[in-house]
């Protein structure tokens, strides 16, 4: 009895076609989500760029309907740090610098021993601290200026720090206890094994790993104090111990708004903090990002 033998199938046969469909959708939604971020981007940087062609336009095409104006004046821009303004933009300097520095000096020690020791209460000083979030300036400038005033501490660029420093601590708090719980207790205790204390411990290991969070608490500690305007406004009462937030005020009169040098200013004053968040855009996403996965 023959036995027939069916001839080898060839790589052809056994071969499939992927329809391009599937391999065109992955690349047009990246082009769409890549388009969309670029429409998004645009419009938030256009304000900026509208603010920075007003402060290079002439007094007399102010009133031009067309975005470019069809002569440039940059006195504005240079004549900024003949104004005085330069003062102020250092005390802005100050104020944010100083208010950055006492945020951390205070939130580091109390969100890692929140997050490091379950003490009775901890839950509730969490809550607290969230707590002291929801309350705005606005709304306690009244009684901020009594008790400056009583500590004869208004028109003082320390008060200014404090208050900024105080309304800052509590985002802080919170994302450094969220960094310093997704770091393995055990790397800790290896430290205390080679010999190390716990203050060596924590700032040659913990401290370390910690530190896109911390960038991040000190980058948005710093962008609110060097925005804030109300208490500075009510505290600061002499045009020298101004920051340049309320500085710029000098600008719009009551019957006439000095335009070319208040967007001057206000590109000046923005130059800096994007300058500084560029720079650590990174570590911020990743301070961002912590406690989410450990």
């Amino acid at each position: 009895m023959a036995v027939t033998t069916a001839p080898p199938a060839t790589s052809h046969q056994h071969a499939r076609p992927r329809p391009s469909g599937r391999r065109a959708m992955p690349r047009l939604k990246t082009t769409l989500v890549a388009a969309a971020a670029y429409v998004i981007a645009f419009v938030f940087v256009f304000p900026y760029l509208v603010m920075l062609i007003t402060a290079m336009r002439p007094q007399s095409s102010l009133r031009e309907a067309t975005l470019l104006p069809s002569a440039w004046d940059l006195s504005s821009l240079t004549g900024f740090w003949s104004s005085g303004l330069a003062g102020n933009l250092m005390v802005t300097l100050k104020v944010a610098a100083g208010s950055t520095i006492l945020v951390l000096l205070v939130a580091l020690p109390a969100a890692y021993y929140s997050a490091r020791h379950n003490f009775r209460g901890r839950t509730a000083f969490l809550i607290l601290v969230l707590v002291t979030q929801m309350f705005q300036p606005t709304a306690m400038v009244v009684g901020i200026y009594r008790e400056f005033f009583h500590f004869g501490m208004v028109d003082s660029i320390w008060s200014l720090i404090l208050v900024n420093g105080g309304f800052n601590l509590a985002f802080a708090v919170w994302i450094l206890n969220a960094y310093f719980s997704s770091i393995p207790r055990e790397l800790e205790e290896a430290a205390f094994i080679d010999g190390n204390g716990r203050f060596g411990a924590m700032f040659r290991i913990t401290l370390p790993l910690a530190m896109p969070g911390v960038i991040t608490a000190l980058i948005f500690t710093f962008i609110a104090a060097w925005n804030e305007f109300v208490v500075a406004l009510t505290l600061a009462t002499t045009p020298v111990n101004q920051p340049l937030t309320v500085a710029l005020n000098s600008f719009i009169g009551q019957y006439q708004v000095d335009w070319q040098s208040l967007f001057a200013g206000s590109v000046i004053a923005t130059i800096p903090v994007i300058i500084l968040f560029a720079l650590i855009e990174r570590k911020v996403v990743g301070g961002l990002t912590a406690g989410s996965i450990k």
